[in-house]
């Protein structure tokens, strides 16, 4: 018993003396923590002041000269085939999605018709020709009928000589004669023969008159028809002939006709939105199927009216594509800004007038040309999205 209670009386004093060290530790590990935390405070303050320098310091020198967008799309002036000549559809050498470069055949149209019309086309072509070799025959032949009135001329005056010679002679004669019958020394025969020599003398003068002024005519007639032929062929070659061209520009539309019955691709693309069939009988203007230029793809990138105040065409752009991701990287130059914003070019505009109104930030398209090179490694379609970044300090 006298042990345990000495054991007790020990066990007491223990717990005393471990209270009072307690008690004795709890300001000083309070005093401790207290002063952790205050460094823990400091560092993250100064981090959070670090890190806000080195953001205002990346904005001002980085940040600042990009703006940025997701609201971007790709597209591409697309080419699209119609049917220039009317006609049942032959064949259809490509389909949908197809890859066709320029010249590439798309389709047939039945040439029968205008392989006629070529024909028809050709012989009147050498119709023309062989009329215009006319006129030059004809010429000949003019120039030969009026040399034949000219010498009529020539002959005609010479009658007219030899008839005034004749009734000159004539005359004398009978004034001989008149002067001889007064004093009895002719007869009244002699000088009745005498008058009826002189008035046919008269007749033939006037006959070879007559006949020379025949003769002018008929030189005049000759002259006018042989100039009214020249006229066709005249300053021109044979070749060169207003017939002959007529004829050769009708042929020349034949035989365009005839070659747009083959329909060919107008340039390198894909095709799509294919819309004839074999046998479809197509008209002038119907729409074929449609050639989409990959290759010459640009991104029309819509940006907020508030970004703009720095963008000017020239300056470079970074994409990504949806389709490939951030690994691959598009490079782009800002063509130009549209003239309007979507709502202002809308089918019915909004009517900011109104007393209901609210304001809306506005975006604006920016076309952006892209490198060729990389479209060609990494092929785009019309309407994929794509994230636009313009560096605005170049």
């Amino acid at each position: 018993m006298p042990d345990t209670a000495h054991n007790l009386e020990k066990v007491e004093e223990a717990a005393e003396a471990y209270g009072t060290q307690k008690t004795a530790a709890k300001p000083a590990a309070n005093t401790a923590g207290n002063a952790r935390r205050q460094r823990l405070l400091t560092y993250l303050g100064t981090a959070v002041a670090i890190g806000a320098v080195a953001y205002g310091a990346y904005y001002g020198l980085v940040a600042s000269h990009y703006v940025s967008t997701d609201n971007a799309y790709v597209g591409t002036d697309t080419a699209q085939v119609n049917a220039l000549v009317s006609g049942p559809v032959a064949s259809i050498a490509v389909s949908e999605t197809q890859a066709v470069k320029a010249g590439d055949i798309l389709l047939t149209i039945d040439d029968a018709d205008a392989k006629i019309a070529v024909a028809q086309a050709q012989a009147a072509l050498a119709l023309a020709q062989r009329h215009v070799q006319g006129y030059y025959a004809s010429d000949e032949a003019f120039a030969g009928e009026l040399g034949v009135r000219q010498a009529d001329v020539a002959r005609a005056a010479a009658m007219i000589a030899s008839a005034k010679s004749g009734l000159d002679n004539a005359k004398t004669e009978l004034t001989r004669r008149q002067n001889l019958a007064q004093s009895g020394a002719v007869s009244q025969e002699e000088l009745t023969t005498a008058q009826n020599a002189y008035t046919q003398a008269q007749a033939a003068y006037s006959t070879a008159l007559a006949t020379r002024d025949q003769a002018t005519a008929g030189v005049q007639a000759a002259g006018g028809q042989r100039a009214t032929n020249a006229a066709q062929f005249s300053g021109v070659s044979a070749a060169e002939n207003p017939e002959v061209l007529a004829a050769q520009a009708k042929l020349d539309a034949a035989n365009l006709a005839l070659e747009r019955t083959i329909v060919r691709a107008p340039t390198d693309g894909i095709v799509a939105k294919k819309a004839v069939q074999v046998g479809q009988q197509v008209a002038v203007g119907t729409p074929l199927m449609t050639v989409v230029p990959i290759g010459r793809a640009y991104v029309d990138a819509n940006f907020k009216e508030g970004q703009l105040r720095k963008v000017i065409p020239g300056q470079p752009v970074e994409l990504h594509s949806d389709l490939y991701g951030k690994k691959i990287t598009f490079h782009g130059i800002v063509r130009g800004i549209s003239g309007g914003t979507g709502s202002a070019f809308s089918l019915i505009p909004a009517q900011n007038a109104s007393g209901n109104w609210i304001k809306v930030v506005q975006r604006l398209p920016v076309r952006i040309d892209l490198n060729p090179k990389e479209v060609a490694a990494h092929p785009l379609r019309v309407g994929l999205s794509m994230d636009a970044k313009i560096n605005t300090k170049n």
